[in-house]
Order: structure tokens, then C-alpha cells, then sequence
């Protein structure tokens, strides 16, 4: 899919934050009920032992630096831990990190905990986590994390990714981790697995040792976390153990088996099967499992923002009119309509490309609800009328006004929306026609699906549309630039040509907040900014859902960003703990 590709590739890198559980003490007064038919509850208390079988997609190598396997990078935080991880509401926590201070300069001095272990026994140090950041910088800029640290600095840095950061040991527990800049999203670029030093450097650390420790192939993952790694049968199976020196005390549940399947169809199917314990549902049709007595669905917000984008090189859109007439499409498409009637419910309605959960969002996140009166009452301020009747506007000049709306049609979900929106504007007079293959065809490929994102990319680029029906995957940590600043609309992350000073200086003030309470601020002049200027008519975040086992217990709690937040907190009673056998 090629659209995905103009900027999604950078959103899609900095999802990988982690994501931390509850406190230590908090999961062991929790009791649980189980239903083993419909008449009989029976309540449970954490036990140990037991085993859980987690999917896997088909992966390249288990080196968390360089995998971009999505379910690995979620299995992985199983064994890799980071300084610092995001919690529910995408907040900085400390992970490997006592303690922390921003100073003035830029530098952030980190204090580690010092009771950590390697699953070798092996303290960790300083070293380290130095180790690790020398090691990303010599990595390729097309890797994981080296592309993480570019999205992280938006617009605002075009130089040498490897010139923003250099660390600085000071002891075995304290470091100074400098960026030659000052910025909201320092401590979020700190968000990757560390792993040992001693394990790849022999005498001295130097581009061999990087070398050693960002190979793809025979790569025995070594962490920190609750559970290690045990045994790969390459293309069928990854097994993990607790492990018993965690610093948080021992996982209740023994073994972790990642079970390797060709895809997320497979995935879904294996779990129907029995054969694994939990999957992501796919569409947006989970309550079918409902009626599974061994089922239990928990949704989540998904880092999915769906949009409608203006061209703001028509003049239509780019003026004072053009600002009613955003306006009037925001009261009137009825996005909640939408979410009943295509996505049966599962997704959360916003005015804003920042997540729900997120720790920075404001009040602003919903401004704009369906209102037809206030609708029409923008479009008359223009002084457009239906002059001949036939039920759309004129301006005010007596000339018909029709709109293009453009989208990939391929996608059934995005297909009916796009149509549900031309409805509404319609309704409401402004006339707008389907500029986009209006059927799927019955022998659909992938191959076809490329080559309208194709179509619809170069359509974008030339600026030949109207408006556009589109979705990006967004960070939980926004960094908006890349969407809406005027310098980006000659590198074509600006998609829409939108150009506002008052935006500009908002996302500047947004970018430079190094201080949390200064970073809530700036967000919320950045909110306000953009549901008044309304570039995008933001629409909805998709929801996802996790489909789990009953057997599985305590405070199970998936977000996009880490499906298996509080593993260790998770348990299985003991009368459901029966060996899993593993055939393949």
C-alpha cells in the first residue's frame, strides 16, 4: 500500500514505546471469577505456574534493534526492558530509570536502579545503556530506531540523526545522555530495549562490537525483563521462562510460548482452535465471540485516525469562506452514525489527530458535534443560496459549487464511510460527487489495492482533488509538524498545502516545551489552534480488541502500543494450568 508509505512509514516507528503495569504490590490482592457454565461463578486468587501461548507472525531475527515484526516487538518487551516506558495515558515512567532531571542544556542526567540483573546474572550498568545508544547511532538510518529518533524530531532538524545525542558514563548507576537541542520528546526518544555490552563487546568497544550486536541471524535475545529466553525452533516456536531474580518479583504464570504463524488470519484461526491463548480481532465484527463461554473481549483505542483533508491550494478552501466552510462539514457529517453503522460502535469519535488516552489531550477534543442547524448557519454566513432549487448551494456569485471527494475505495470500511460523508454533505446542500470507485470488484487482489493507493498518492501529489478521505497511524506521543507546518509542503508530508502562521508558531512552542507542565500548555494552545483552523475535519480512532482466554487473569489491560502490559501480573488458576503440547 502505497499511500501508507508517504509518512505512516515514520508514525508507524514511533509506536514502539513501551508500556509499563501496575505497581508491585497491586496484583496480589486481586481475586477473579470464572464462569464455568452459565449458573455456577467461581472466584480465583493469583497462583503460580501455567502456561501461555502467544502468536507470532512470520520474523526475520529476534534482535529487538533491528525486528520490524510487530508481534515481536510486543513479545520482545516480555524480555527487553527500556529506561523509560509510557503508561496508560502515554506518560513518561521510569522502567530501568530511579530517577531522572532535564537540565537546562539539553542534558538529561538518568540515575539506574540498581538492583537489575541480566537473565546471565550479570548486573546492569551504565555501560550499557551507553553501549546501546552507540549502537543504534551506527546502525543504518533506514533501522528501527535510528528512524524513531527522526520522526521524534519532526521538522525541526534536517543535520546528522547521530549529531542530536552523544552519553556520557559517569559511574556504574548515573549517565548524561546530551541532545544538541532542546525538546518535548527527549525522554520519548529514550524508549528502546537496552541490551548487555558484555555480551558483544571482547576487549574494547568498537564498530565490530555494533556489528556483533545488530546481527540478524543466531541472536539469543538477553534482557532485563520478566521472562528470558530459552529456546527458538526457528519458522514454529519461541519459548521464554520466568525469571526468577526480576526485580519486581516473580511472574505468576511459569512459560511463555510465541507460537509462529503465517499471519494474523492464522492467528485468529489458531486461537479459535484452541491453539494459542490470544490474538488482536480482526474487522470490527468481535461480538460474535460473545457467545464463546471461553472468550472474554477487552477493546482498546488503536493508534488508527481516520480524517478528511482540504487542498488548500483551491481557493475555495483557502480564506475566510474557506474556514466557515470546513466548519460547516464538521457539524454536519454525523461521524457518530458512521461508527454504529460501519464500525458497529468500535471506534471513539475525536476533533483532534492526538490520541484519546493521551495525557495531553484537552477539552478541545470535542468541539464539533453533529449539528445541521449550526451546519446551514455556516453555509449562510457565506451568503451561498439554492438558487435554482435543486437542493444544493450556490455562492454568492449564483456559480454551482461541486466538490471531489477522493479515498481509497478498496477498503470496505473507508468505502462505506467515504459514502456516508458524501450523504451528510449532500444533505446538508453542499454538493459533493464520489470521485472514487464507488465498487469492489469481486476478484480483488492485492496487487489492485496497490495501485489505486498508487493512483490516489500521485493524485495527492499533483494536488488533483478536492478533499480526501484518508487515515495515518499516530504516536502516542504527537509530534504534528510533519502534517501541518508550512515547511512541509514542498517535502509533501503536508498533503493538504496548508499554510497558517498561528499554526506554525504552535507547533514550534510544542516542539521546544521541554517542561512538562510548559508541554501541557503548548499542547493545548496547539489543540485550540487546530480545531479553530479545522486543516483536518478529524473524524474517529478506530478501536481494536483483544480476544483472550478466560483462563487468564488479573489486570489484563492491552493498549495499542503493548498488548501484554502487566504479563507478570497475569495468572491462570491452578485447575486450568494443564500442559499445553505443542504438535508442530
Amino acid at each position: 500500500m502505497k499511500c501508507k508509505r508517504i509518512i505512516i512509514t515514520l508514525l508507524i516507528i514511533t509506536i514502539l514505546f513501551t508500556l509499563t503495569g501496575c505497581d508491585k504490590d497491586e496484583a496480589n490482592n486481586i481475586s477473579e471469577t470464572f464462569e464455568t457454565n452459565t449458573t455456577s461463578v467461581k472466584e480465583y486468587e493469583p497462583e503460580y505456574g501455567g502456561q501461555l501461548v502467544l502468536p507470532l507472525t512470520v520474523l526475520k531475527t529476534l534482535n529487538p534493534l533491528i525486528s520490524e515484526n510487530l508481534s515481536y516487538y510486543y513479545f520482545s518487551k516480555l524480555i527487553f526492558e527500556g529506561l523509560f516506558e509510557l503508561d496508560q495515558n502515554f506518560d513518561i515512567k521510569n522502567q530501568l530509570a530511579e530517577d531522572y532531571i532535564i537540565r537546562d542544556d539539553g542534558t538529561i542526567s538518568i540515575k539506574l536502579k540498581e538492583n537489575v540483573l541480566w537473565h546471565d546474572g550479570e548486573k546492569l550498568t551504565a555501560e550499557d545503556v551507553a553501549f546501546t545508544i552507540n549502537t543504534i547511532k551506527y546502525a543504518n538510518n533506514d533501522s528501527t530506531y535510528k528512524k524513531m529518533w527522526d520522526a521524534a524530531m519532526g521538522n525541526y532538524y534536517s543535520s546528522n540523526i547521530n549529531r542530536i545525542i552523544d552519553v556520557y558514563v559517569i559511574d556504574d548507576y548515573n549517565l548524561d545522555i546530551k541532545f544538541d537541542i532542546n525538546f518535548s520528546n527527549s525522554l520519548e526518544t529514550l524508549i528502546f530495549p537496552i541490551i548487555p555490552k558484555h555480551r558483544f563487546v571482547v576487549d574494547i568497544e568498537n564498530k565490530n562490537s555494533y556489528i556483533k550486536a545488530l546481527m540478524e541471524d543466531d541472536y539469543t535475545p538477553i534482557g532485563t525483563g520478566p521472562y528470558r529466553f530459552s529456546n527458538y525452533d526457528k519458522y514454529k516456536s519461541i519459548r521464554l521462562e520466568y525469571f526468577q531474580d526480576y526485580r519486581e518479583g516473580r511472574p505468576y504464570i511459569d512459560k511463555i510460548i510465541g507460537k509462529i504463524l503465517e499471519d494474523d488470519e492464522l492467528a485468529l484461526t489458531a486461537f479459535e482452535a484452541g491453539q494459542i491463548d490470544l490474538t488482536i480481532a480482526l474487522g470490527v465484527d468481535w461480538e460474535k465471540f460473545d457467545q464463546n463461554n471461553r472468550v472474554r473481549i477487552l477493546e482498546f483505542v488503536s493508534q488508527n485516525y481516520d480524517f478528511l483533508g482540504f487542498n488548500f491550494s483551491k481557493s475555495i478552501f483557502n480564506n475566510e469562506q474557506g474556514h466557515k466552510l470546513r466548519k460547516a462539514m464538521a457539524y454536519g457529517i454525523d461521524r457518530q452514525a458512521i461508527i454504529q453503522k460501519v464500525f458497529l460502535g468500535h471506534a471513539t469519535q475525536t476533533d483532534l489527530p492526538i490520541h484519546p488516552n493521551s495525557w495531553l489531550i484537552s477539552d478541545e477534543a470535542n468541539a464539533y458535534g453533529y449539528n445541521l442547524s449550526k451546519a446551514r448557519e455556516e453555509i449562510n454566513e457565506l451568503g451561498w443560496k439554492d438558487i435554482n432549487g435543486d437542493g444544493f448551494y450556490e455562492d454568492e456569485n449564483g456559480k454551482e459549487i461541486t466538490l471531489r471527494l477522493i479515498t481509497n475505495s478498496y477498503n470496505p470500511l473507508r468505502l462505506k464511510t467515504a459514502d456516508m460523508i458524501v450523504e451528510d454533505l449532500n444533505k446538508m446542500g453542499i454538493h459533493v460527487i464520489k470521485d472514487y470507485p464507488e465498487n469492489i470488484p469481486d476478484n480483488l487482489t492485492e496487487e489492485m489495492v496497490d495501485n489505486q493507493w498508487e493512483h490516489l498518492n500521485n493524485r495527492i501529489i499533483r494536488g488533483d482533488y478536492d478533499i480526501v478521505l484518508l487515515g495515518w497511524s499516530i504516536s502516542p506521543t504527537p509530534e504534528l509538524s510533519f502534517a501541518f507546518h508550512s515547511s512541509q509542503i514542498k517535502s509533501g508530508t503536508n498533503i493538504i498545502r496548508y499554510n497558517n502562521q498561528a499554526m506554525d508558531e504552535a507547533l514550534l512552542e510544542a516542539f521546544g516545551a521541554v517542561n512538562k507542565d510548559r508541554k501541557l500548555k503548548a499542547y493545548e494552545k496547539l489543540q485550540s489552534v487546530i480545531t479553530e483552523e479545522l486543516p483536518y475535519v478529524s473524524l474517529f480512532f478506530k478501536n481494536k480488541a483483544l480476544l483472550i482466554d478466560k483462563k487468564i487473569m488479573g489486570d489484563v489491560d492491552p493498549t495499542f502500543h503493548n498488548i501484554y502490559r502487566n504479563i507478570e501480573k497475569w495468572y491462570i488458576p491452578k485447575e486450568f494450568q494443564e500442559e499445553v503440547v505443542d504438535k508442530k
